[in-house]
């Protein structure tokens, strides 16, 4: 910064002297109490650098700068210079005020609700209003009046908007005009620098053409700017992009996580995602990584008064309305990696960019293929997100121990134990594929194996069973039991031909008296009715964790309610004092576990009392409720099969 900088300038919002922190996308100055409250908004809001503390690309800076200079503050005070509002008690906050509430709340005020800003007249159709204001975006860039700029994108112009008679952005038309600061505050406000016009061209192009090289190497650093940041968080270093290096992949010193099965899963559903799902991934991620860096220089600056006690903390990324709840969420979650896992997961997606670009690349597409790669300055200019599709499927139960790590509970809330949550196995389910954040899929993987297992340990006891009942028969009795032709109807039961008039045990109806029966041990059902409701509990289980894998969380209760009865229909098979304590055992789990289930489901209801913030900390105590089911089937079956065979 400039002498005069550090000597002149006031905070923007409270006039304090010497403000040491800077709000890119606002174009003003801040102080550190201000600061505090700007952290707390969220980088969608305000994105925050310390003017002595961060790096600044110097025409990144300079921009800020002369907007400042040039009163940008104006656009967001606009209501305040007139006045008839200082005369009916509406005034900006002072020095001397608290921070909580008085200056958050004018804070809030100014950059959240945009109380101040002057507003349009009301048209019928905003999306022309939207419209006009990008077609003026797009005539300015061409100029240096940068704040005529930030006030057209401060009403809704977009920064990205391509002109149908022109065929360009107005990311164009600066390159185009050599015009660097613009592109700057352009960049901030999303606009990507690899976008193509009608022509095939793209900013870079056009700044190269036009002899504008400081410009035209701007434009690939900030389109590689994503990547970079990823980069220079983990080793300090960016890339040469004047040489052709685009990509530093830094190395873990311990790869003990990258060796793993759960962390090789994760990233193999990585590379599965598609381009707009990574991206989102990648921006979640570099959101993250400003607000570990943001947070470095924070606690390091703040050493020098009792500012500290005082001022907003930020221990996670704050919500953006823009996003699912889901995605906002698994953001949050993000600040409990520790450091290695953290590392690891920026490792895995810098992997994974580069392969995305050279793959593109060799296949010739037209497309943009650095999609992930564009400046992530302002969330402003991206669109809202289809709820429907969450950003994080399921966040992992504090339980699942085997992933995180022990680390100390005096360190911040991000340092503490990983929340490490389960990847999604359709596309439409986001980008839960992180590096720590598979251990719920782990588990319903484990489940769903367990329950294949189950099933084919179910197939060869009915094989079993059949030929002791066979053995047990008469020459001349109408039962088909040989193995090789039993078909398993609707309900997983052994019946061909006549053999379907036969009511098995325990279905409550009497069978034929012409046709033989073989006698259950007095004390415990035959190993046949066992197994036949096993598999109907299973079956109703495997719906369940599908149901769990794609997100439907509406479908829990129906699920746990068929599986209840499965439950309780294998119960009444057994006595009700069955004189064997494992045999009590498996029962008390079976049916104890079939409650819990249906009370954790219920919790996934809108209107429930005890429902949890996060629906998808349910899906944990679901998926245990159900391997402790399927575990309690599967001992009644084995303790059933050996008694009775013996």
């Amino acid at each position: 910064m400039s002498k005069r900088l550090r000597s002149s300038e006031v905070c923007a919002d409270c006039s304090g002297p010497d403000p040491s922190w800077a709000s890119v996308n606002r174009g003003t100055f801040i102080c550190d109490e201000c600061c505090s409250v700007h952290r707390s908004l969220g980088r969608h809001i305000s994105q925050v650098r310390h003017l002595k503390h961060t790096p600044w690309p110097p025409t990144l800076l300079q921009m800020v700068e002369t907007l400042y200079n040039n009163g940008a503050n104006s656009i967001w005070e606009h209501s305040l210079l007139d006045p008839a509002s200082i005369m009916s008690g509406r005034r900006k906050a002072n020095p001397q005020d608290k921070v909580h509430p008085n200056k958050a709340e004018f804070i809030r005020a100014k950059y959240q609700m945009l109380a101040f800003v002057h507003r349009l007249p009301c048209r019928d159709d905003d999306s022309v209003t939207a419209k006009d204001l990008s077609k003026q975006l797009h005539s300015s860039v061409r100029t240096g009046n940068l704040e005529t700029c930030l006030r057209l994108l401060s009403l809704g112009a977009q920064a990205n908007f391509f002109h149908p008679e022109k065929g360009n952005t107005p990311l164009h038309v600066a390159s185009k005009a050599g015009q660097i600061l613009q592109a700057e505050l352009l960049a901030v406000y999303g606009a990507d620098p690899g976008t193509q016009d009608s022509s095939g061209k793209t900013p870079v192009d056009y700044a190269r053409q036009g002899g504008h090289h400081e410009l035209a190497e701007r434009l690939v650093e900030i389109q590689y700017e994503l990547t970079d940041r990823l980069a220079f968080y983990l080793c300090g270093r960016k890339p040469d992009h004047k040489n052709g290096q685009h990509f530093i992949i830094p190395q873990m010193a311990d790869s003990s996580l990258d060796l793993s099965e759960l962390a090789k899963a994760a990233k193999k559903k990585l590379q599965s995602l598609s381009n707009h799902l990574f991206e989102e991934l990648a921006m979640d991620v570099y959101d993250e990584v400003d607000r570990r860096e943001t947070d470095a220089v924070w606690l390091a600056t703040q050493n020098h008064s009792a500012l500290v006690t005082e001022t907003t903390v930020v221990p996670f990324l704050p919500v953006n309305p823009e996003y699912s709840s889901t995605r906002n969420q698994g953001r949050q979650k993000l600040a409990r990696f520790n450091a290695h896992e953290f590392a690891t997961l920026v490792i895995d997606i810098l992997s994974d960019a580069k392969r995305r670009q050279q793959g593109s690349s060799l296949s010739g597409s037209k497309e943009n293929v650095e999609l992930i790669l564009k400046t992530i300055s302002n969330q402003h200019s991206i669109e809202s997100q289809d709820n429907d599709q969450p950003d994080y499927d399921s966040v992992a139960s504090d339980e699942d121990t085997d992933l995180e790590t022990t680390a100390s509970k005096a360190n911040r809330q991000k340092s503490l134990d990983s929340d490490l949550s389960d990847g999604p196995v359709t596309v439409q389910e986001f980008m839960e594929v992180k590096n720590a954040l598979v251990a719920s899929e782990a588990k319903i993987q484990q489940l769903m194996k367990v329950n294949n297992n189950l099933s084919d340990e179910l197939r060869i006891m009915q094989k079993k069973a059949s030929r002791l009942e066979k053995q047990n028969s008469t020459p001349e009795s109408d039962y088909d039991n040989t193995p090789n032709d039993m078909e398993p109807d609707g309900m997983g039961s052994s019946r061909k031909g006549r053999q379907r008039s036969m009511v098995w045990p325990g279905d409550g109806l009497v069978p034929d008296a012409a046709e033989p029966h073989v006698a259950p041990s007095p004390t415990l059902p035959s190993t046949e009715d066992v197994i036949r409701k096993t598999e109907q509990i299973t079956k109703n289980i495997q719906e369940l964790l599908r149901a769990a894998q794609e997100n439907k969380h509406d479908s829990y209760i129906p699920c746990s309610e068929r599986i209840h009865v499965a439950v309780t229909e294998m119960a009444a098979l057994f006595p009700k004092k069955p004189k064997s304590d494992m045999v009590r055992t498996s029962l008390r789990l079976l049916t104890s576990s079939a409650y819990r289930l249906q009370s954790e489901c219920k919790k996934t209801l809108p209107g429930d009392p005890g429902s949890p913030t996060d629906v998808q900390l349910v899906t944990q105590q679901v998926i245990q409720c159900a391997y402790d089911i399927a575990k309690a089937a599967k001992q009644l079956v084995t303790i059933t099969t050996k008694e009775n065979n013996n």
